[in-house]
Formats: structure tokens, C-alpha cells, sequence
């Protein structure tokens, strides 16, 4: 019979018996369990809701496909990443109700319109990724491990101390799921920025870690560094006519 994360967690005598399972495996991949990985599995393990649902035919390949998850995610972060071009086409509607508004616009200008958008949701695509990565690296000094490869799900990061952390780029993008989930102890919910106001939440681990490191102004500075490094983390169609207008110009 299959395995998955609840099963083995009810059949371990300790959170102790239940890391060492994965020790074992890690070790047979020539992998050491760190403090991340143990940070986020007694997650798992202290809040059986928020386990991923991997299966596998036995706890060590349990253990070995989590990892393998994990580790892929990681590597996939999107400043190392190729990311996608979309896999729609522009639904020629949308131009002829502009239009339909905005009589005097040409059909030249009204495909720049329909590019724009496209490569407005390309950069809406990542931004949460770019805001994961950037957190990753200044909350890391402070306990703070990232749920790579949703290792814990409905979380984004784990704390050396147990606590749990959900981020979002916008107020409105929060999702309530989390709410309904059965855990031991509340996820703690951070948005960047205020939808409704448009200021800012830095303050929030400013605060809390006395520290001025999370600002605006350097996730910016992340996020421009992100995309000179590794330009194709935002996915640009060939024929994007923004794209040659850029080029032109410089």
C-alpha cells in the first residue's frame, strides 16, 4: 500500500524517528539533511495538514521524491531559471472592445495594446517568485527557511522556532485557503504592499528584527539585479513589438 507524509508521521514514535527516515534516504543520495530541510520537514511533521501530498511506495522514496522536489525547485529559483512564453493566444475581442471605446486608435496601436498586456502578465508571473528569492536570502539571517517545491503546503517559509509564514505581493492576492486547513498553530500572513492604499509592509520584519535590510528600495534593487544576471526569468515573445522597440533604443 502507498505511503504518504500522514501515514508515516502517525507511525513514527517521535519527530525525532520520523527526521531520521529521512536522514537515511538523504544519505543513500549522498545528501546531508540540513538545518533547512529539517526546519521544513518538522513542519510537516508538527502540522500533518500542511504535509505535501507526495506518495511513494515506501517512506524512502517518500523521502527521496520530497527531496527531489525540494532540491529542483531550488535550483529552478527564478534568478537561475528560463521561464515560459505563454501558452495562449490573445483573444482578438478584447481589441475590438477597446476599440469599440477608443475609435481613433489604430490597429497598430491596438496590437502594441495587446502586446503590452501579454508582457504586463509575463512580469505579474514572477513577481512572486522574485519576491520569494528575495526573501529567502534576507529572512535566512533571522531562522527563516523557504518551502521550496511547496515542501510544506498553504506556507512559504519555516522558522527554527516552529513558526510559519505565508507572503503575497498584494493584499488582494491573499488566499484563504490556509484558513481551512487543520494545524497546531497559526500561519503568520504578510503582503508586500497594500492594494487598496499602495503603501508598503516592510516595516513588518523591520519591526520585529530591528533592521532597515527590507525596504522597497532593495527588493528593487534585487529585482533589477535578477533580470541583468538572468534575463530570460521574464519571458518576452519574439515577435512583442515592445521587445524592437527597446532594442532601438539602445
Amino acid at each position: 500500500m502507498p505511503v504518504n507524509f500522514d501515514s508515516i508521521i502517525s507511525t513514527s514514535s517521535s519527530e525525532e524517528n520520523f527526521l531520521k527516515i529521512f536522514e537515511d534516504a538523504f544519505s543513500g543520495q549522498d545528501q546531508l539533511l540540513l538545518e533547512a530541510h529539517q526546519t521544513v520537514l518538522s513542519a510537516c511533521y508538527r502540522n500533518p495538514g500542511l504535509s505535501p501530498t507526495l506518495k511513494a511506495s515506501t517512506p524512502e522514496r517518500l523521502a527521496k521524491a520530497w527531496l527531489k522536489k525540494y532540491n529542483d525547485s531550488y535550483k529552478n529559483r527564478i534568478s537561475r531559471r528560463i521561464s515560459q512564453l505563454p501558452g495562449t493566444v490573445a483573444d482578438p475581442i478584447v481589441s475590438i472592445i477597446i476599440n469599440a471605446r477608443l475609435t481613433g486608435l489604430t490597429i497598430e496601436q491596438l496590437e502594441q495594446i495587446k502586446y503590452a498586456h501579454r508582457l504586463s502578465m509575463s512580469a505579474e508571473n514572477i513577481q512572486g517568485l522574485l519576491l520569494e528569492e528575495f526573501l529567502a536570502e534576507q529572512l535566512a539571517d533571522y531562522g527563516w527557511y523557504c518551502c521550496w517545491g511547496e515542501s510544506v503546503r498553504h506556507v512559504d517559509f519555516c522558522n527554527v522556532d516552529g513558526s510559519l509564514l505565508q507572503v503575497k505581493n498584494r493584499s488582494n492576492s491573499e488566499n484563504s485557503s490556509s484558513s481551512r486547513v487543520r494545524i497546531k498553530q497559526p500561519i503568520e500572513k504578510w503582503y508586500r504592499v497594500d492594494a487598496k492604499t499602495g503603501s508598503y509592509r516592510w516595516f513588518y520584519f523591520n519591526d520585529k528584527y530591528d533592521t532597515d535590510r527590507f525596504s522597497e528600495e532593495n527588493f528593487v534593487a534585487f529585482v533589477q539585479q535578477v533580470l541583468i544576471v538572468n534575463p530570460d526569468a521574464l519571458a518576452i515573445e519574439v515577435d512583442n513589438p515592445w521587445k524592437d522597440l527597446s532594442d532601438s533604443s539602445n
